[in-house]
């Protein structure tokens, strides 16, 4: 095969893989929600794997083009959003609060579920020390945390565990990409070393300027003493 033939089959395959994303980009677009990759692989008639090297393409075009918009993935599943560096802006066309702040209350139960899931709301209450009723509900409420069953126990209380949405709220693609507790531990142990040796700074500092303050006093009495004497 001549190099005339090989240029001209190289700008095919990029020209049909510009249609790809079209119309991948337009799927996405019209739906508005997740959609599974076996979906859209089936729509447009290609192999998932083939589908799936399309997508990771064009979220590497989206991010090398600085575009508004990206594709974030979940358990095989892709959405089409706008990028939170622009939240603020969104939220002003909006006039709403896009992404709201999660409680004290909120966070520390879904950190527990997150991490210790499956879960009941007894088990959740046991580790917090506190009822978790009103943080349950909420996370709930903003599909973070879904019903999954009910445990083998007296009672049978539900089972809690997080969503997709928690997934794509936090920005991870999986479970597996959560911090380690471990890692979170010693984080907050250096932090907390950082902050110690900061605040024995500052008190090393003041000290160090009550003494040259004192200094100076003591300087200025002995002058004023002399000029009195």
């Amino acid at each position: 095969m001549n190099e005339f033939n090989i240029k001209k089959l190289e700008i095919e395959e990029i020209s049909t893989k510009n249609i790809y994303f079209s119309i991948i980009e337009s799927l996405l677009f019209v739906t508005g929600d997740s959609l599974k990759l076996t979906e859209l692989a089936n729509i447009l008639e290609c192999s998932i794997e083939f589908t799936r090297e399309l997508i990771n393409e064009l979220i590497i075009k989206y991010e090398e083009e600085h575009r508004g918009i990206k594709i974030i993935e979940a358990n095989d599943e892709y959405q089409l959003v706008t990028k939170p560096c622009n939240s603020e802006y969104v939220q002003k066309l909006l006039k709403t609060n896009i992404r709201q702040s999660l409680s004290q209350a909120s966070l520390e139960t879904l950190a527990i579920i997150a991490y210790k899931q499956p879960i009941t709301r007894v088990e959740i209450e046991e580790i917090r020390g506190v009822k978790s009723d009103r943080a349950i509900y909420t996370l709930s409420e903003k599909k973070l945390i879904q019903q999954s069953g009910r445990k083998n126990v007296p009672g049978r209380p539900i089972i809690y565990i997080t969503t997709d949405e928690f997934l794509k709220h936090f920005d991870f693609h999986s479970l597996n990409e959560m911090p380690s507790i471990e890692n979170l531990n010693n984080e907050n142990l250096n932090n907390e070393n950082l902050n110690n040796e900061n605040l024995n700074n500052e008190n090393f500092e003041s000290e160090k300027s009550d003494k040259e303050e004192f200094n100076k006093e003591d300087i200025q009495l002995r002058q004023s003493s002399k000029e009195v004497n």
